[in-house]
């Protein structure tokens, strides 16, 4: 799974990222500061089953605090869009094709509008993010229209000629962006297209590349910078036009920073910190001033909105569920981890599915599973539900 964070030049992608990954990278206020993709690894959060069956979990990859286990998902940060980035400037079609992998997409919009449609700074609230939203929408969906557009006289005629199914051959055609049969053929229904391609006029392949992108590129907007004072004044406007979280990564930032130096106790995702006593008397007084922000934050906002915005992303637009390996009289692997892993799967998978997901082998020799939960053998189609534990039971 891979999740793309983009945004114009200055829109705080780098610090969610950084913040999302504690990944080095460079961080400035100046336009262009990121100039190619950088990948890392972020975290969902998911309440570990640990605690039900009276253990401490040793996770294998991700960390588990509190019994909150983080699970991890790719990101991609991708240098600052401009408009006519899909034509090439600022070498955004170069930006975008980057894109052709991820699963989704979380656009990072300056919700303060303390930067303009460049990244270039200016007073805060004179410029109206929803422009921003706006540029990008277009972006993509130009960007959407020039692949689909790519060889598009020879395929339609193609199409027309041969009498094919329209919907399996643009299926075919744009299976590099996810398109399956299914999606094809929704949204040549939904847009009244004619049967025949080589009709479709250039206004039509529009409609049907923004309603591709929205089908294959699920997008959640994270209202950066809402810290600042009056960009809640553009938040509120604006989330009742637009599917929004208000985010802090600046303040994730320091969060996370602050609990990788040991300064505090901090569960990302949550609603509070603590600082850790034997080091409260050797903070400086701007961190103390610092810290004391970040909890009048904490109090108002509940959270920082960058876990809430990762989660949302993968368990409600992709519909992932986290399913947990296990036995029912042993929760260790071989080297004596308990409870070391936690898999990401689509809704609606079953246990054959995740059997394949833990190991090929066991895919291949599969016998019955066993939900560790409540002791109850399933079958193959058995559709695996949100947090459950799971015996995979093979042939040797």
């Amino acid at each position: 799974m891979l999740i793309g964070l983009l945004g114009k030049p200055s829109s705080g992608k780098s610090t969610f990222f950084k913040a999302a990954t504690l990944a080095e990278v460079e961080i400035s206020a100046r336009p262009f500061t990121t100039l190619k993709a950088t990948e890392g690894e972020g975290y969902v959060k998911v309440n570990c089953v640990d605690k039900e069956f009276n253990v401490k979990c040793n996770p294998r990859y991700g960390f588990c605090i509190e019994h909150k286990r983080f699970v991890p998902v790719r990101l991609m940060d991708v240098p600052g869009l401009v408009e006519g980035a899909h034509e090439g400037k600022g070498m955004g079609n170069q930006f975008l094709d980057s894109l052709n992998e991820a699963d989704a997409l979380i656009h990072i919009v300056d919700i303060s509008g303390s930067t303009d449609e460049n990244g270039n700074p200016v007073e805060k609230l004179s410029h109206d993010p929803e422009k921003d939203i706006k540029f990008l929408e277009n972006e993509l969906d130009q960007w959407y229209l020039r692949i689909l557009k790519k060889g598009w006289e020879k395929f339609s005629r193609g199409v027309a000629q041969a009498n094919l199914d329209v919907k399996k051959a643009l299926a075919k055609q744009l299976s590099g962006l996810r398109v399956d049969e299914e999606i094809a053929q929704d949204s040549i229904k939904n847009l009244n297209l004619n049967h025949n391609p080589v009709k479709w006029s250039n206004e039509e392949l529009l409609k049907l590349a923004r309603e591709l992108r929205k089908r294959t590129k699920p997008i959640i907007i994270a209202a950066n910078k809402i810290d600042v004072e009056g960009a809640r004044f553009n938040f509120e406007r604006l989330k009742k036009k637009y599917e929004m979280i208000g985010c802090s990564a600046e303040v994730e930032l320091a969060l996370r920073e602050a609990a990788k130096h040991e300064l505090i106790k901090y569960v990302p995702g949550e609603d509070y910190f603590e600082i850790v006593k034997e080091k409260e008397n050797k903070l400086s007084f701007d961190k103390k001033n610092a810290l004391n922000f970040i909890e009048e934050f904490l109090e108002e906002n509940k959270s920082t909105g960058v876990q809430e915005i990762l989660n949302k992303i993968v368990f409600e637009k992709l519909k992932y569920i986290a399913v947990f390996p296990g036995g029912v009289n042993n929760l260790k692997d071989s080297q004596g981890r308990v409870i070391p892993d936690c898999f990401l799967l689509e809704e609606k998978s079953t246990a054959l599915d995740f059997a394949y997901k833990v190991h090929k082998d066991l895919g291949d020799n599969f016998v019955k599973a066993i939900n560790v939960r409540d002791k109850r053998p399933v079958g193959k189609e058995y559709k695996l539900k949100n947090r459950d534990v799971i015996e995979i039971v093979a042939r040797k």
